[in-house]
């Protein structure tokens, strides 16, 4: 049996770099999703605030 969604939208997240794809709980603001994960976002934050 094959995968039901083959073509879902990719985006690589600004944090790791790393391809990922449309989710359902992103329906809504896929636009604005920028990272993978809350891991990710939560690095992203940190190594933003932090200074050098």
């Amino acid at each position: 049996m094959a995968h039901k969604k083959p073509h879902l939208p990719e985006k690589i997240c600004l944090a790791c770099q790393r391809p990922f794809t449309w989710r359902k709980k992103w329906e809504r603001d896929w636009p604005q999703v920028k990272y993978c994960s809350e891991r990710c976002k939560r690095q992203s934050k940190h190594s933003i605030s932090t200074p050098p």
